[in-house]
């Protein structure tokens, strides 16, 4: 379990220095500066991300989900401005480079684990 975790912290930090040659407004300048960054945005996915989402889950459902790209762009941003040696040139930027970021880990993530299993319970014993 704990080296799953480590093993995914790394695979978003890759994934964040190869996206500086995917979208160029976004700047990773180390893989130190990388892995403050992946954890960051981790935290802030786990912690933050859930309210936010809660909060604005009128605006999501009025724009069909398309709110939710926007939530993630912000949160993306707000990480960068706080980690120094990652930088990111502007909202759009941060929503693009939130995208491409999450493309790439999930396919880093899926050539490195495989596909998620599905477990299916059954319970047959119906009033006994």
């Amino acid at each position: 379990m704990a080296l799953n975790l480590l093993l995914l912290w790394l695979i978003n930090a890759l994934a964040l220095l190869a996206l500086p040659y995917l979208v160029p407004s976004v700047q990773v300048d180390s893989i130190y500066t990388a892995l403050v960054a992946a954890l960051l945005l981790g935290l802030v996915n786990t912690l933050i991300r859930p309210l936010i989402v809660l909060l604005t889950l009128p605006a999501t459902v009025l724009t069909l989900g398309l709110f939710i790209f926007v939530i993630n762009g912000l949160l993306f941003w707000f990480v960068a401005s706080f980690v120094k040696g990652f930088s990111v040139a502007g909202f759009w930027s941060a929503v693009l480079g939130a995208i491409v970021y999450a493309l790439v880990s999930w396919a880093a993530s899926a050539l490195i684990f495989g596909p998620p299993r599905v477990v299916v319970v059954r319970h047959d014993d119906y009033g006994r």
